[in-house]
């Protein structure tokens, strides 16, 4: 049996696979993502050698490393490092390219760094198909456009949702408008058109698949303000990530929707019709 690098047996074992810059991580690697938790991330599910929306996926990457880090992060550098770890694998893959810099200056973190990718690979799950509860929570996330790698108050909201019975959790913003849920975009649906909250929120890739995918079928979609007041009035919902493009919402709060098959069948055929791009 081939020997692993020093720390990297336990990071297999929990983690699947994970490489470095395009090598095997060890734990001494890692050390300085887990004690600055400094950096941000992407998610997508790798099929037959492709992804959907990878182009989206890597100009987000680049944005939010020259956000963060003040360099550009060169979309052949990612692709070469997905290459890499995927190999010849035709399985469907959940992929995590996290983006960070051992080079950070804690005390000047305004000074340029070089950005490392570290990406983690595992098999994928299948899609959860039931559909969820989401309790409503006044929270705003830091700087909401980047997928960064602060995560504590997502899952504490998530947890706090569970506890009082539901799966997961709903965000409204200062002003009383839906932004997004804790990991996932939201959208809404009156039997004639699809409404994304334009609150500040990460815009999700998936979501935007999602978006091209209606405007290819001529289903109105459109952005704008949709008010907590107003969830009452609205008939259905739906989540969409990465790794679950779409799911039926049957509640928010105490407000009851109809879980509707035939919206959540075409979103998902919105979804599939998007071309995997080779990695």
């Amino acid at each position: 049996m081939t020997e692993l690098p020093n720390g990297a047996e336990s990071l297999h074992a929990s983690a699947g696979r994970a490489e470095l810059n395009g090598e095997t991580a060890s734990a001494d690697d890692l050390r300085v993502l887990a004690l600055q938790n400094y950096g941000h991330f992407s998610t997508m599910r790798v099929v037959g050698g492709g992804v959907r929306g990878l182009d989206l996926h890597l100009a987000r990457l680049d944005a939010a490393t020259r956000e963060l880090f003040g360099c550009a992060l060169e979309a052949a550098r990612v692709r070469e490092c997905l290459r890499h770890i995927v190999g010849d694998r035709k399985d469907a893959l959940a992929l995590r390219i996290t983006v960070f810099s051992r080079s950070f200056k804690r005390d000047r973190p305004g000074l340029p760094s070089k950005p490392d990718v570290l990406i983690t690979m595992n098999p994928a799950r299948a899609a959860e198909q039931l559909p969820i509860r989401l309790k409503s929570f006044a929270y705003e996330r830091v700087s909401p456009r980047i997928k960064h790698v602060g995560t504590f108050e997502l899952f504490h909201h998530r947890r706090l949702a569970q506890i009082d019975g539901f799966d997961d959790a709903l965000f409204i913003d200062s002003s009383g408008a839906v932004s997004e849920a804790s990991v996932w975009n939201i959208g809404f649906f009156d039997g004639q058109r699809v409404a994304w909250p334009n609150a500040p929120a990460l815009a999700g890739v998936s979501m935007q698949l999602l978006q091209e995918g209606l405007r290819e079928r001529g289903v109105a979609s459109e952005s704008r303000r949709i008010a907590y007041a107003d969830i009452g009035k609205l008939r259905s919902a739906f989540v969409s990530n990465a790794l679950h493009p779409v799911r039926a919402v049957a509640a928010i709060d105490d407000s009851e929707l109809v879980v509707d098959r035939n919206l959540i069948a075409m979103l998902e055929a919105c979804h599939e019709s998007r071309a995997l791009q080779p990695i």
